[in-house]
């Protein structure tokens, strides 16, 4: 069996965690191929070791002396060596780091985090270090080149059976390092999973795998035990995240099980992501419960608009040309809305609005106050009659305007606006609705 353990900043943020991380590695022989992050915060008012290099790359731009940033990051991995005493020479790396710092990239100075805290790892683990820029080949356009990396791996395992690697960068074709979007080690991990061929994609973290709602609005939600790669998707896009969304498409690919577990208490089930769940009628309505702010509606009105062809796609070809991404399309007869993220046309709207009127001779073109999206998702939806009613009952009797509804044809998911002051309401209701 292959397994890959990814540990995330919090998993790696000192000596201690370290500790955690071995115990956890030495508890299980199929965790052989280790993916780690940046160090990151040991407490609320400390600094992730990327930011601190991001903090460098500026100071050199603007010509500012990084050495007191250096000096930081130096004692932070020192602090690591010292205390489990390691033989990495850690300070002579990040000094010949700092003497090189004017003549590197951004991509190579923020990528080192990984690079640093992923040698200490190997050397406390007893594991063979592999560089990422070796073995993830990334093109110009910042995919993946799975066969390359395939091949690359092949010659790796000639040669070592396990290995710690850093996450969250690899090389362009020309040998030039690249990084990929913050929480990238994640990707890294499931990358490694699907060229592998893995069995199982272990993700490590500070939290006991995903919830039903956000803590921050639901006091001690219910863990979800097992969700779809579908459902994940769906919360995800709607601000519930754990793990960078991009790290679902390579695993999915390969249909490779991910779970979620907590550095800090192994003991925990955490959470399983699968392809497909068999139904199960003790399996819980609703999977999850997600939304956001700061949408907007822009209305579009016409007499016998249905008749007329090519009417919406003419509306949806301004947006386009203002390359605005359109997150629903809830329709009637005559009209239609376009719900689009206010920060998307912050700066044109009304020129859009203005373009609509002009291309359609629409009789009416509206913009909606700013609202909320609240989704609401669960695989078993499509298996159970009366979701819909119990939601709407749900949010009528608590006194909550409905501004907007959505259902996706595959039934996975309900999507309702709300009002920003009933938001965090809304959300509280929903959960208790569908949890009890």
């Amino acid at each position: 069996m292959i397994k890959i353990t990814k540990f995330g900043g919090s998993s790696v943020a000192s000596a201690e965690q370290f500790k955690k991380v071995k115990a956890i590695i030495e508890a299980d022989p199929t965790r052989r191929f280790v993916v780690i992050s940046a160090a990151g915060k040991r407490f609320s008012k400390d600094n992730k070791i990327t930011d601190l290099l991001y903090l460098c790359h500026s100071h050199i731009l603007y010509h500012v002396d990084p050495a007191p940033l250096l000096k930081t990051i130096t004692d932070r991995f020192f602090e690591i060596k010292s205390e489990l005493g390691l033989s990495t020479p850690i300070e002579a790396e990040i000094e010949a780091f700092g003497k090189a710092l004017p003549n590197l990239s951004v991509d190579e100075i923020v990528s080192r985090g990984e690079y640093f805290t992923s040698k200490l790892m190997a050397d406390f683990l007893g594991f063979p270090f592999v560089d990422a820029k070796d073995v993830v080949a990334m093109r110009f356009d910042g995919s993946f080149d799975y066969e390359l990396i395939e091949k690359r791996l092949l010659e790796v395992l000639k040669t070592h059976d396990r290995f710690v690697m850093p996450g969250f960068y690899g090389s362009y074709p020309n040998g030039q390092i690249a990084v990929m979007s913050r929480g990238g080690s994640d990707i890294s991990g499931s990358i490694l999973a699907r060229c592998l061929n893995a069995d199982l994609y272990e993700n490590w973290t500070d939290v006991s795998g995903f919830l039903m709602a956000d803590p921050r609005i639901v006091k001690n939600p219910r863990n979800i035990q097992k969700i779809t790669f579908s459902e994940l998707r769906e919360l995800s896009y709607m601000g519930a995240s754990v793990l960078h969304e991009e790290a679902v498409f390579p695993l999915r690919e390969q249909n490779i099980p991910l779970q979620v577990l907590n550095t800090n208490r192994p003991e925990d089930a955490g959470t399983i992501v699968l392809d497909s769940i068999e139904p199960n009628p003790n399996d819980p309505l609703v999977t999850g419960i997600a939304g956001r702010k700061n949408f907007i509606a822009i209305e579009i009105s016409k007499k016998h608009m249905s008749n007329a062809v090519g009417f919406v796609k003419d509306v949806l070809e301004i947006f386009e040309q203002y390359h605005i991404s359109i997150e629903h399309l809830p329709s009637g007869i005559d009209s239609f809305s376009v719900v689009v993220n206010q920060k998307d046309v912050a700066n044109n709207v009304h020129e859009i609005i203005a373009r609509i009127k002009e291309k359609t001779q629409a009789d009416l073109v509206r913009l909606t106050e700013p609202f909320a999206l609240i989704a609401i998702v669960g695989r078993n939806m499509t298996q159970r009659s009366g979701t819909s009613g119990r939601l709407f009952a749900a949010l009528g009797q608590a006194g909550i305007n409905i501004r907007m509804i959505s259902q996706g044809s595959a039934e996975l998911n309900i999507i309702v606006g709300v009002n920003h002051e009933d938001f965090d309401r809304a959300v509280n209701c929903l959960y208790e609705t569908f949890t009890h």
